[in-house]
């Protein structure tokens, strides 16, 4: 039985007897249903709140972010919905929002708010951290703009939280593959270096695309990769990482990697970028 399912629906439909709903299967939210031995993802709990609003809500929030196709969303975070019954359920959160027409998309039949309504929510209402992490990464999933959440801002002035969210544009890029990257991005502009350029690409003398850098300042030929676990694990990941930071290096490149142990320690990674950036010349006005 594909799930998340209403359960009248499914009795009603012949696809199972009370019986068997109340035996194999389990409410997610009232009345929605799946099986017991299963941990709902962010999508599918999305579905599911749909589905608790009999149709009628709009999906939302981190939810609406997971449905567009963000990663890094855990299906333990409590679905969001724009609907008109505040008395929600466990895990499972109501916004009370007006929503304009174009600001409401159509993803598998479901109605979600749109990349840049749902940047607009989540900038809003999250810190300052939060926010441009799951903002990067709705951008990266959808190639959403700045511009585009700054429109749905004019249309609506006033609306509480507008002087964080526009904070937070100012520090999103969309090029961060991982809330990870994000963070170290966050770590070093917020110690005052310079912002640095993302998803860099690094060119040999014949013009070929050597690497990507995770970002980097290609002026003064300092990049910094946020190394992932695969990086230590994998034999043959760390045995392409050995020749790729002999080829950046000959090219004249310094390379600072990080990992998620050292953002922990912001002070060892800006010394380093710090000294790397002063070394190729960079003024320091940090």
């Amino acid at each position: 039985m594909p799930w998340p399912f209403r359960g009248t629906e499914a009795v009603a439909a012949g696809a199972l007897s009370v019986r068997e709903l109340y035996r194999f299967y389990r409410p997610v939210y009232p009345g929605v249903y799946a099986p017991p031995d299963v941990e709902p993802s962010a999508i599918q709990r999305a579905v599911a709140a749909w589905l608790w609003s009999r149709r009628r809500g709009v999906v939302a929030g981190l939810s609406a972010s997971a449905v567009l196709g963000t990663k890094w969303i855990n299906g333990l975070v409590a679905a969001e919905l724009v609907h008109h019954n505040r008395r929600a359920p466990q895990m499972l959160t109501v916004h009370s929002d007006e929503l304009s027409l174009g600001e409401i998309t159509e993803v598998d039949g479901m109605t979600v708010t749109t990349p840049a309504r749902t940047a607009f929510d989540l900038g809003r209402r999250l810190n300052l951290k939060d926010g441009v992490k799951r903002i990067d990464a709705l951008m990266n999933a959808t190639q959403l703009k700045v511009v585009e959440i700054e429109s749905v801002i004019e249309g609506h002035p006033g609306v509480r939280g507008i002087g964080k969210l526009r904070k937070t544009l100012s520090l999103v890029d969309g090029g961060a593959e991982s809330p990870y990257e994000s963070l170290t991005r966050l770590m070093l502009v917020g110690a005052g270096l310079p912002r640095p350029q993302t998803q860099l690409p690094v060119f040999d003398e014949f013009g070929f695309v050597v690497a990507y850098l995770d970002m980097g300042w290609p002026e003064y030929r300092v990049g910094v990769e946020f190394d992932g676990a695969q990086h230590w694990t994998d034999a043959r990941q760390r045995s392409r990482d050995v020749e790729r930071l002999a080829d950046l290096e000959a090219l004249g490149w310094t390379i600072i990697h990080v990992s998620s142990d050292m953002l922990r320690t912001s002070a060892v990674v800006v010394g380093r970028v710090s000294a790397a950036l002063e070394a190729a010349g960079c003024p320091r006005r940090w």
